[in-house]
C-alpha cells in the first residue's frame, strides 16, 4: 500500500511538473522569440522537476519540453525550425529523425544529466545552496551543447544553407551561439534554480521518495 501511494505521489508530482512545463512553453516567458531561433527558459522545470524527482523523471520532462519545442518550430516555424520539426525537414525521413533527436532526444539529456549530477552532489554532502546551482547550470548548458553539438554535427550543411554562409563557418557560428546565449541562458538558470529550488526542496522534502533519486 506504501509503494502505491509513493509511486501514486511521483505520478502526481510528474504531471504537474509537465503542466508547468507546457504552461512555459506556451507562454512568451517559457519560448522567446528571436530572429532566428527560440531562446528558451522551459528547461528550468525540467532541471527542478530532475532534482526533485530523479533523473527518470527529468527524462519524462524533458520528454515533455522536446514534445513543446517541436509542437511550436511546427506551427510558428524559424529559420531553424528544419532543426526541431520533423515536418519542416530538408532532407525527407533523415532529417526529421534529425530533428526528433534534437528537439526530443537532447531535452531529455537534460532530465537525465541533472538527476545523476544531483545525486552525485548529494553522495558527496555537498549543501543545496551550493549544489542546487551547479545542476542548474550544467543542466541548462546541457540543453545548450547536445542542440547546438547535434546541429552541427548531424545537419552543418542544412544550417549553413540556412544561414547563407559556407560549411566551415558553421562551428563559428555554433560556438557563437553557446557563448551569447547558451551560457547567459546557464548563469540565469542557476539563479533561477537555487531561488526556487531551495522553496521546492523544503516543500517536497518527506512528501516524495523515489530512492536513490529522492530529495533527501
Amino acid at each position: 500500500m506504501n509503494m502505491v501511494k509513493k509511486d501514486t505521489r511521483w505520478l502526481t508530482s510528474v504531471a504537474l511538473m509537465a503542466a508547468i512545463v507546457i504552461l512555459l512553453a506556451n507562454t512568451p516567458l517559457g519560448m522567446i522569440q528571436l530572429p532566428i531561433i527560440k531562446a528558451t527558459t522551459v528547461h528550468i522545470p525540467v532541471i527542478l522537476g530532475a532534482v526533485l524527482l530523479g533523473p527518470g523523471a527529468g527524462a519524462i520532462l524533458g520528454c515533455v519540453f522536446g514534445i513543446c519545442s517541436m509542437i511550436s518550430n511546427t506551427m510558428a516555424p524559424t529559420l531553424l525550425s528544419f532543426a526541431f520539426s520533423p515536418f519542416m525537414s530538408m532532407s525527407g525521413i533523415p532529417g526529421a529523425l534529425k530533428a526528433i533527436w534534437i528537439a526530443v532526444g537532447c531535452r531529455m539529456m537534460i532530465g537525465v544529466v541533472s538527476g545523476w549530477l544531483w545525486i552525485f552532489l548529494k553522495k558527496l554532502n555537498i549543501n543545496h545552496l551550493v549544489a542546487l546551482p551547479v545542476v542548474g547550470f550544467v543542466g541548462s548548458m546541457t540543453n545548450t551543447v547536445f542542440v547546438m553539438g547535434s546541429i552541427y554535427v548531424l545537419l552543418a550543411g542544412e544550417y549553413a544553407a540556412a544561414r547563407t554562409v559556407a560549411v566551415d563557418a558553421v562551428w563559428g557560428l555554433i560556438m557563437g551561439t553557446v557563448l551569447a546565449s547558451g551560457v547567459p541562458e546557464a548563469i540565469a538558470a542557476a539563479v533561477l534554480v537555487v531561488l526556487i529550488g531551495k522553496v521546492m526542496l523544503s516543500v517536497f522534502r518527506g512528501m516524495v521518495s523515489i530512492g536513490s533519486g529522492s530529495v533527501a
